[in-house]
């Protein structure tokens, strides 16, 4: 049963246990650095070990087909989540500003890797909002890692034009793709959610590599005053069945939707295939919190920084200052942003959506800037640039600019 909690006690809702992420560091540390050293040879060894590999190759070929609802509805997600990075790319542009050329060019990343888990699901989701902002980006060499991928997954794979996809998974995978083996390429950037181990091994190679963020367990914070607490509750259920460690959290004004809530998710996890983790998760991670006022609510949601924020009065939205993606009114379930809707669904969590929001196509860009000026221009900065330069104690700054102004 989901506890129903005053906003009093709500700030016990907000710390994100250190302890998991510690301990994983300390288990996947050494197995980054075998990696990082042995290669090939060290990735094989973690792989049988870890997950039972057996193959002759570390990559596996894609193909096969997804047919009927399913290659009809794969083929409309990534349609949406393609038409959404290209909106969401940053453009290049060149300007005169005053007697300046000034401007940004905008080039690809090289090589990305992304992680895609096969655990408990097969998230052939996750695999196209990983691959195609990248695509859409123009990463000519994007590396899919699924440590055990079905034929769904392969056949989603070679979909997206990815022609064979690396078998390997855990910290050994995250290190591969950051050192490089003898026959996995080292890529620029890694991206994708994993377990805590995945977690743990991309926060050590971030001094080395970039990520996307330090995500832990997925989360959905509610705020509705009013609606149906069937759909409210279904959305909650929707969170917490991804993992025992998931949150799912409902700030409310009102005494009778809290009720309504709680009566509904006893009523729907008696008949949900994975009540045993939505159960749990419901339990140990779950509430509902009856706040004083919108203004107190909107201040919990800024402090726990959300991945996912479900706003049933889009009036409120305006409220928001820190979220991972903002669904809003009351059809805008986050089932349809995990799949289909356009934005995408690999987004921060432990309240990183204070600093940035979800995975864009952006990620996988650098932006150039450029400047060009004339004899005229660099005259109308010379004394600027000089007098700052000689301040800093800089004298062939200044120089650099008096010698081509005075001949």
């Amino acid at each position: 049963m989901i506890r129903i909690i005053e906003e009093g006690q709500a700030l016990s809702l907000l710390p994100r246990s250190a302890d998991r992420m510690q301990s994983a560091i300390s288990v996947v540390a050494p197995i980054i650095a075998d990696v990082r050293a042995g290669g090939d040879a060290a990735v094989l060894k973690y792989a049988k070990k870890l997950d039972g590999f057996a193959a002759d190759s570390f990559y596996v070929a894609t193909g096969g087909e997804l047919g009927g609802e399913l290659g009809e509805a794969v083929d409309a997600a990534i349609a949406n989540v393609r038409l959404f990075a290209e909106q969401q790319l940053v453009k290049s542009w060149t300007k005169t500003i005053g007697d300046r050329e000034l401007g940004q060019i905008i080039r690809p990343l090289d090589r990305v890797g992304a992680y895609v888990p096969s655990g408990r699901y097969p998230l052939l989701s996750t695999m196209l909002m990983a691959v195609v902002p990248a695509q859409v980006a123009g990463v000519a060499d994007i590396t899919v890692a699924c440590p055990r991928p079905t034929a769904q997954m392969l056949a989603l794979a070679s979909r997206l034009g990815i022609e064979r996809v690396l078998c390997v998974g855990g910290a050994q995978a995250i290190a591969a793709m950051a050192y490089g083996t003898e026959s996995i390429g080292a890529v620029q950037r890694i991206v994708g959610p994993g377990n805590a181990y995945v977690v743990a091994a991309k926060k050590i190679v971030s001094a080395d590599v970039a990520i996307d963020f330090v995500a832990g367990p997925s989360e959905i914070v509610i705020v509705a005053n009013d609606g149906n607490p069937q759909w409210i509750a279904a959305d909650m259920l929707a969170q917490a069945e991804h993992d025992v460690d998931a949150r799912a959290i409902l700030l409310t004004t009102s005494t009778n939707l809290a009720n309504g809530v709680q009566h509904e998710i006893g009523i729907q996890l008696a008949s949900l295939s994975t009540a045993d983790v939505a159960g749990e998760s419901i339990r140990i991670n779950g509430a509902i919190v009856i706040c004083d006022s919108e203004e107190s609510a909107f201040r919990l949601v800024n402090l726990i920084a959300p991945e996912h924020l479900s706003l049933y009065d889009p009036s409120q939205l305006d409220r928001v200052r820190n979220a991972g993606s903002v669904f809003i009114g009351q059809y805008s379930t986050e089932a349809a942003g995990d799949y289909a809707s356009g934005p995408n669904h690999i987004l921060p969590t432990a309240g990183y959506a204070t600093i940035r929001g979800g995975l864009s196509v952006n990620d996988f860009v650098k932006v150039i800037t450029t400047q060009q000026l004339s004899e005229q221009a660099l005259g109308a900065l010379s004394a600027t640039v000089t007098t700052m330069a000689r301040a800093e104690g800089l004298e062939a700054h200044a120089r650099s600019v008096e010698m081509r102004l005075n001949g």
